[in-house]
């Protein structure tokens, strides 16, 4: 049997993607459509308009089990924005196929606030993420070749520090050992597959604004050291035009629609927790140029996701969001309270008050550190009652947010009203100046200290042996300053995913450090985080199938 978002999805007839475009202010001509209901949009036909959206930045607390719908919210605020008259666009990213066949699901919205063909989106889609696999691992085999070919650029085969990827969630490709098989077979090293959600390619296709920019980074991006510990680059090895050549249909963002026909730009994929968790620079600087509000998303809460987007996506566009929506809802609250999965559909008020240290942090985190005006979305289900919804509302307002209940699962855009209402309000506003989480003059051992303090609430950073060094080495190699990117647990303000609520007073463990030359920023992985996830005891893929008409079923 269908899913309840997927029996929805298959009731509504979607609009043909050229109106579409239409109403975005598209010209055919700048499309290149993928059947009826999405297209790729040659962003270049663009670039000479200016910027005049106002930009909508949607996050949320940390996630539970229990779910906060923050793309849903995203959607639904879209659309509601849209029955105001206001012309608005979404940007979001495409989802990956680990989480789609893991644990996760489906990453188009629900209900009836949905972006469509559902199913296209959530497979292959455009096949974008199948190109970055591609370039990645094009990547990795030059460097092989190379080494096995006289190693012209005299590469030491222990310091390859370039990992393979594939879209999917495997844990047996974390760390392996290839190149066996004797002369033939190259040479045996250890080595180890990401997903590509989380490769350097996927950071720099989601950061560079153009082609040109694009084969720049490439070429920068740092894939091992020589014997005499001098980098080598995709650009040494001469790999970025064929990289850029595989990725250049991949690069216009793709044109899809919502249930209630607003134009929506899905393009790019990192997660928030193990990489920058942002949609492409590409989409985003088309949504600014064609609508008047763009509302965009960023991963995971708002710990992750919203201080990647401000720190390191904000200060490579030059942009800044209007306003920040936080999505948080009384099940999850009542979990990160301490109730049970199963008891979260009874009224607990003792739970949900407990919970609310986690939606305090993170607005004061945004309104605080960051500087920025937030309206609290209260994204609602049918369980949750009114005591519940009302202290909820007291607690978001007593710490400086705006505050409205969220229906667009249930209603669509009209369940988004009165947050589209307060949103327009934060837009009526003179802005605010951003503040950042961190200077980039600062050692990036001072950066790190600053996330996990301002942001997450440490009160130690630990380094683990040899970090610091590779911190300093990173640093020797650019001297100009480089954002962090924090590899850490989605889940919990800490490295540890059991630590719920809003957590004080611990220590934050920095295992590994990684240069991203190509993306412009240094990885740091807290605790166990690891680039390569695994499936759950049940995978999500146990549930998908085809039935006897071809449709596919069982993606939620």
């Amino acid at each position: 049997m269908p899913s309840v978002d997927l029996d929805i999805a298959r009731r509504v007839e979607l609009r043909p993607i050229a109106e579409i475009a239409e109403k975005a202010g598209i010209a055919r001509d700048s499309l290149i459509p993928f059947g009826t209901h999405k297209a790729k949009v040659e962003a270049r036909h663009y670039a000479d308009l200016p910027r005049k959206a106002r930009l909508v930045l949607v996050t949320a607390i940390n996630p539970t089990p229990a779910g906060e719908g923050k793309t849903t919210v995203s959607i639904g605020l879209t659309d509601a924005l849209r029955r105001a008259n206001v012309n608005a666009m979404a940007a979001l990213r495409e989802p990956s196929l680990g989480p789609v066949f893991g644990v996760k699901g489906g990453a188009t919205g629900g209900g009836w606030a949905q972006v469509g063909p559902m199913a296209d989106i959530n497979l292959h889609f455009t096949g974008d993420l199948h190109a970055i696999t591609a370039a990645n691992n094009l990547l990795a085999a030059m460097i092989d070749n190379s080494i096995s070919q006289g190693n012209p650029l005299g590469i030491d085969p222990r310091q390859v520090s370039w990992r393979r990827c594939m879209d999917m969630n495997d844990r047996q490709l974390r760390r392996i050992v290839d190149g066996l098989g004797g002369k033939s077979g190259g040479f045996a090293r250890e080595d180890g597959f990401d997903i590509t959600a989380a490769s350097e390619v996927m950071a720099v296709f989601c950061l560079a604004r153009d082609l040109a920019e694009l084969k720049e980074r490439l070429s920068r991006i740092e894939v091992a050291r020589t014997f005499d510990g001098k980098a080598v680059t995709a650009g040494d090895l001469r790999a970025a035009g064929a990289m850029t050549a595989l990725l250049r249909d991949a690069f216009s963002p793709n044109l899809v629609q919502t249930l209630e026909g607003a134009p929506v730009l899905i393009h790019g994929g990192p997660f928030a927790n193990i990489a920058h968790g942002c949609n492409s620079a590409a989409a985003t600087e088309l949504g600014l140029r064609l609508s008047d509000v763009l509302v965009t998303e960023a991963g995971f809460g708002a710990d992750l996701g919203a201080e990647k987007f401000i720190d390191i996506k904000c200060r490579a566009l030059g942009v800044q969001p209007d306003c920040v929506v936080l999505v948080a809802t009384a099940r999850a609250l009542k979990y990160h309270g301490g109730a049970t999965k199963d008891a979260l559909g009874e009224e607990n008020l003792t739970a949900l008050k407990k919970g609310l240290a986690n939606l305090e942090r993170h607005i004061r985190n945004i309104t605080t550190v960051w500087n920025r005006p937030v309206v609290a979305a209260i994204n609602r289900f049918p369980t949750d009652t009114e005591s519940e919804l009302e202290a909820i509302e007291s607690a978001c307002i007593a710490v400086g947010a705006r505050v409205a209940r969220c229906e667009v699962w249930a209603r669509g855009g009209a369940g988004g009203e009165a947050l589209a209402a307060e949103v327009m309000a934060v837009l009526a506003e003179p802005p605010k100046p951003l503040s950042f989480t961190y200077d980039l003059s600062e050692p990036l051992a001072h950066k790190v200290e600053a996330i996990a303090k301002r942001v997450y609430g440490a009160s130690e950073v630990r380094f683990a042996a040899g970090v610091k060094t590779a911190l300093r080495r990173i640093e020797r190699d650019h001297p100009a300053g480089l954002p962090v990117c924090m590899a850490k647990t989605q889940y919990s303000f800490t490295d540890d995913p059991s630590s719920l609520g809003a957590p004080n007073g611990f220590i934050l463990t920095i295992r590994e450090a990684r240069y991203s030359r190509g993306a412009g920023f240094a990885v740091v992985f807290a605790g166990e985080i690891i680039a390569m996830p695994g499936l759950p005891k049940v995978p999500a893929a146990e549930s998908i199938d085809v039935d006897d008409d071809g449709e596919i079923v069982g993606i939620f």
